[in-house]
């Protein structure tokens, strides 16, 4: 293959990268855990929990907000335009769609974790 020009360097950079992949690696011997590092990776877990239930929270408060905007808009009160209430609505089919992706990806991660063999 020749490649000419700046994508050179990436290319040799993507080659020697390869080439370490395809080295053989010493296994590391095991170390007894302690309890607080046991700790350590339960506090990520209900981090991520956490931050979950955040996003699903900031989803539910975008379509509310929505919702209360389209209804503003429909009874012409407070003064709201139909451009906010769109660009409302618009926000928070945003932030719908992308759940659904996450949740989508994690249940397909899922899957893929219960079929691996033990």
């Amino acid at each position: 293959m020749n490649i000419k020009g700046p994508g050179l360097s990436l290319y040799s950079e993507m080659q020697a990268m390869a080439q370490q992949a395809r080295m053989p690696t010493h296994a590391m011997p095991l170390k007894p855990m302690e309890s607080s590092e046991v700790q350590v990776i339960n506090s990520s877990q209900t981090d991520f929990s956490s931050m979950l239930k955040g996003a699903i929270d900031n989803v539910n408060s975008l379509q509310g907000e929505a919702r209360t905007l389209r209804n503003h808009v429909e009874l012409g009160t407070g003064g709201v335009t139909i451009a906010e209430a769109m660009i409302a609505a618009s926000k928070s089919s945003i932030a719908f769609d992308a759940t659904m992706q996450v949740r989508n990806k994690v249940v397909e991660a899922y899957k893929e974790i219960m079929t691996m063999p033990v």
